[in-house]
């Protein structure tokens, strides 16, 4: 998909009243969806990332089900709440659906960037105040059962 028809297809599914949006088009999957007014983006693939599909001990490729968290817009990274602050997360935290990961700050508006689902922070691919992209990914979170959560 181009970048632009992406764009207007968010805007689409902002504007609308639809609470989510799901797109796939050559392994590449969108999902577009609403929550208290906000607009998340969530980029998966069949690569997330090295951890999502690294070796076991023995040699084979172990495939987890991990999910990325993008940027749904361009601005500034922020980890913490504020400066001097702990960051909302960090690697091998564990976070729950909805959960602030951190914050975009565009055109002097807050954004915050939630976890869309329980699970595992396994990657954060940005640093504090980082100027991000459109769909840029930020997080990897390996995604958890409920069975694994209570071990």
């Amino acid at each position: 998909m181009e970048f632009e028809n992406m764009i207007k297809l968010i805007q689409t599914v902002s504007a609308s009243e639809l609470d989510s949006f799901c797109y796939e088009e050559n392994g590449i999957r969108i999902k577009c969806g609403k929550k208290s007014g906000k607009t998340v983006m969530v980029h998966d693939s069949a690569e997330n990332s090295a951890y999502c599909d690294g070796m076991n001990a023995g040699g084979d490729v172990q495939s987890k089900d991990c999910t990325d968290i993008a940027s749904p817009l361009v601005g500034v990274f922020y980890e913490a709440p504020a400066e001097g602050e702990d960051p909302f997360v960090q690697v091998g935290d564990r976070v729950k659906k909805g959960q602030v990961l951190g914050i975009i700050e565009a055109m002097k508006l807050m954004n915050e960037i939630e976890s869309d689902a329980d699970g595992i922070v396994r990657e954060i691919r940005v640093h504090n105040t980082d100027t991000v992209e459109y769909g840029q990914i930020l997080f990897v979170i390996e995604k958890e059962t409920i069975g694994e959560a209570a071990s």
